[in-house]
């Protein structure tokens, strides 16, 4: 008597249909610098990270990164988990993180043909062995918002279109987030954070299915620009309902 085996074909393709991914870039407020000692930890079996391509059970800091500027802006609490653990009821399966952001980063650094493009298309590759990508999530803005913002919404159109064109999905859903409205650090301009966050719907609708975060509220810890522990599991929450209101609405 034999038994039936599957093809690796077939076994990838069961893979990817217990797993939903989610891919986190941006600059360090999607990396998430919040302090472990002010929430509990999160964690669910059904949620992993992406580690060395491989999935590993998730675990903060989900998006580890390097020390930019004061060596107390450490690696800390993010939205992923959060978000994670919404997605995991949602679809009623397992979901992966692919943390991919880098602290410091202007969107310059993340157009076609830059490092950090194709290091997110690249752990996006690895990660579609195992796993249907089902959106991308972006946190960026706060080495940009004093900049032209025509050309930043142009160029961010670019490079999601990209993108996606990389990724090979046209429409995968993409959540942006607002900036932080209580940011304080020296030399902020809370005028012109205002401005960058209104701009944000219209951004949106210029890459196509894609939703913002509210995010304006949202209070960040002592450096002044930081989204504290609280405010990122907050955040994880409000990025997966615009998540959901995409794919809900979806035609």
């Amino acid at each position: 008597m034999t038994t039936a085996t599957n093809s690796p074909a077939q076994d990838q393709q069961a893979a990817r249909e217990v797993y939903a991914a989610f891919l986190m870039i941006g600059q360090s407020n999607m990396a998430g610098r919040g302090h472990f000692h002010e929430v509990e930890p999160l964690a669910d079996p059904r949620c992993k990270m992406l580690r060395m391509g491989r999935w590993q059970p998730m675990s903060e800091p989900v998006n580890p990164d390097r020390q930019i500027l004061d060596p107390s802006w450490h690696s800390g609490v993010s939205l992923g988990p959060s978000f994670a653990i919404d997605a995991a009821n949602f679809y009623n399966a397992k979901v992966g993180l692919i943390p991919c952001a880098d602290g410091g980063t202007a969107l310059r650094e993340w157009m076609p043909g830059t490092v950090l493009f194709d290091h997110a298309v690249m752990m996006s590759s690895l990660a579609a062995r195992s796993s249907t990508l089902r959106g991308i999530l972006w946190h960026q803005g706060e080495a940009d918002y004093r900049g032209c913002l025509d050309e930043y919404g142009r160029d961010l159109a670019v490079m999601f279109a990209e993108l996606r064109k990389a990724l090979g999905d046209a429409n995968l859903p993409v959540v942006i987030g607002e900036l932080s409205g209580c940011m304080c650090y020296q030399g902020v301009e809370p005028d012109k954070v205002k401005v960058f966050n209104r701009r944000l719907p219209a951004m949106a609708a210029r890459i196509g299915h894609c939703a913002v975060a509210r995010a304006e509220d949202l209070a960040v810890q002592s450096d002044g620009v930081h989204f504290s522990a609280v405010s990122q599991r907050a955040l994880g929450h409000r990025y997966f309902e615009a998540f959901r209101s995409l794919v809900e609405n979806q035609p």
